[in-house]
């Protein structure tokens, strides 16, 4: 299987996707602070899912990226806490890209606390 066709990877693709456009909109003094961080952490998500599973042959490796990309959830979520408090982004948005990030978290933990059913070999 490819790893593009993991719903965690899908799913964190598409929110780093949202977030990219809604951060367009932010103040310019936000370019090379909270614009590049919420950007760079959101990107991330995926990318450590990717490595991860192609790392899946060495267990302690593929559970370090996928809670490397559980960490990177976990930022995207704060600075999008400082986008709403900051009245860059509007409740609405603010609220369904945290859901999704919930929703993320879920399954990149499912992933953690079940390695072997992504083709680890845990014996």
């Amino acid at each position: 299987m490819d790893f593009k066709k993991l719903i965690a990877y899908q799913k964190s693709f598409d929110l780093a996707m949202s977030i990219f456009e809604i951060s367009k909109s932010f103040p310019k003094e936000e370019t090379y602070s909270l614009s590049d961080q919420i950007r760079r952490s959101s990107r991330s998500v995926s990318t450590n899912i990717a490595e991860a599973y192609r790392k899946r042959r060495y267990p302690k490796h593929f559970i370090s990226k996928l809670t490397d990309a559980d960490g990177e959830n976990s930022e995207t979520s704060t600075w999008l806490d400082f986008a709403l408090v900051c009245s860059y982004i509007q409740k609405e948005s603010y609220t369904k890209c945290v859901n999704e990030g919930k929703e993320i978290g879920k399954l990149i933990n499912y992933m953690i606390n079940n390695p072997g059913k992504f083709g680890v070999n845990c014996d």
